[in-house]
This record gives structure tokens, sequence and C-alpha cells, in this order.
């Protein structure tokens, strides 16, 4: 690798990986892209590239496209999809440029509903809407004219508006306080509690494509199923609960003698859960397990 293509590889190789994986969904593939669109810069060389951030984040965003374009496994996934969770985990020696950058368009519900998009839809809006890319750039990564590039990012909008999902100003402290409320029911196994701490409407989905037996292949709505689904699930394995980041927000790691089984992001309101967004496919919880037992 030349000393320009290494200088840029640890200046925006982040950057590559923010837009890759708000399109692809999983650090793997997100990780795949990075590497191939670097690859391209190498062949393609530093010179006559004025901007060397941009030019890669567009590149990205055409390795992308061609990726969703291809991937048939999607349209055949097994019960609802959310993204593989970025979970935040303290005494981990990781190099922060191996992170993606957490902010809002990481939430699971964002990522979820993208994926929901045509690929040139979700291409567009993620390039304009989150990493400020124009629609001259962005007409060039879809092969469509700046104009139909501005409607592809307006459709997306439009279906992300006509979902819409429920958003509520809590407070870290309070976010923290209704999942350690949360883990503690679920640990002590008290019905109870945790139908206490469910709000009376509680959306809860659950991602296994299709490898958990007897996961739910559709959301369940309301405290009562939720809850008896999650007792029936959870309680009395002996499992543990622990209180992370998940994507940014509150949520609990579910472990059994040291393997992560379960990630579930929630998201709260008035001092209750509102939604529940789990992961429990087991190829979307390979990399958190590799350094689970690290902690």
């Amino acid at each position: 690798m030349s000393d320009i293509i290494e200088q840029a590889w640890h200046l925006h190789r982040r950057r590559v990986l923010d837009v890759s994986y708000r399109m692809l969904g999983t650090l793997v593939d997100a990780e795949d892209a990075v590497q191939e669109t670097f690859a391209r810069l190498t062949r393609h060389g530093c010179e006559g590239i004025d901007d060397v951030e941009g030019w890669l984040v567009t590149v990205a965003g055409r390795v992308c496209l061609d990726r969703l374009r291809a991937d048939r496994t999607r349209a055949r996934y097994v019960g609802p999809w959310l993204p593989e969770p970025l979970v935040e985990l303290a005494g981990t020696d990781l190099d922060p440029a191996d992170q993606v950058t957490l902010d809002d368009s990481v939430r699971l519900a964002l990522l979820a509903a993208l994926h929901a998009l045509s690929p040139a839809e979700r291409v567009a809006f993620v390039l304009h809407d989150v990493f400020g890319v124009s629609f001259e750039e962005i007409a060039g990564v879809v092969g469509r004219s700046p104009a139909a590039a501005r409607k592809l990012a307006s459709r997306a909008r439009a279906a992300l508006r006509d979902n819409p999902e429920p958003r509520f100003e809590v407070s870290p402290a309070q976010a923290r306080a209704v999942a350690e409320r949360f883990a503690h029911a679920c640990t002590t196994g008290d019905l109870a509690a945790l139908m206490e701490v469910l709000a009376h409407d509680v959306v809860g989905e659950f991602d296994s494509g299709g490898r958990v037996a007897g996961a739910p292949l559709g959301p369940l709505v309301g405290a009562e199923l939720v809850g008896v689904t999650l007792a029936r699930t959870l309680f009395g394995a002996g499992a543990d609960f622990r209180v992370v980041s998940v994507n940014g927000e509150p949520g609990v790691v579910v472990s059994l003698v040291g393997q992560v089984m379960v990630v579930i992001a929630l998201e709260s309101h008035d001092n209750h859960v509102v939604a529940i967004r789990a992961i429990g496919n087991p190829d979307k919880l390979a990399r958190l397990n590799a350094r689970w037992n690290e902690t």
C-alpha cells in the first residue's frame, strides 16, 4: 500500500465504514465494502482526486448499491430483519477507528425502516440526508439523472413518514433507569415487575433469521403478549442480563454460560418501555461473542 493510500486509509476508513454500515446493516458486509472501496482507490490512484474523502464516500455508495441489488437472501429472510447490533462494552481495548460512529442515524428502528426501501432509495437517502452528498454525485452512483436521484430520496422520506416510529425525549439517566428495571425483572423472573415496566401498547420485534426455534415471526403488540413471551423465553434459564448501550440507545445483553444469546434494544417513555427490538440471529451476534468474554 502506497504512503498516500495508507494515509487515506487512516484518515477516511471510519467515514467509509459509517456509510457502509448504514447501507448494509452488518459489520461483516460493511467491512467487505470498505475493503472493496479502498481497493478501487488503489487501482485508480489519488492523482486528480481533489476530495479523497468525498470520492471514497460516493464509491462506497456504489459498492453498497451493487451488494444490495445482488443480495437475494434479504427477500427470503425469515421474520423481522434488524441490523447487527453495535454494543459498547466497557473494558475492551479496541481501536476507535474500527468503530462505527454512533449517532441518530444508527438507531435500530431507522435502519430497519431503511431496509424496507429499494436499494436505490436507500442509497440516495443515506448519502444525501445522512452524509450530505449532492444529488449530482448521487446521480453517478445510482446511474440516473440528478432529478431522478432527488426523487429517490424524496420517496424514501415519504416511506419513512408513512411508517413513523415513536420518538420520545428521554434523558440518558431515565432511559438507563428503565433498562435497569427491565433487566432486574428478567434476572429475578418477576413477571409482575416486568409488566409494570412495559407500556400497555409496547411493541416487540425479534430477529432470529429463522435460526431460533419458536421465535415470533412478526411484531408482538401489547404488554401482556410481550411480557408473557419474554417470560417464556428468558425466565428461569439462569441467564445473565447486562445493561449496555446498543446502537447508542439503552439495551440489555442476555448471555448464558458466557455466550451471548440475545441483544435487546429498548426505547422508553414516561418510565416505561415502549419498544423492544431483540436480535438473536447467531450470525449477527458472532462478532460480539468473540469480544464478550474479554469484559
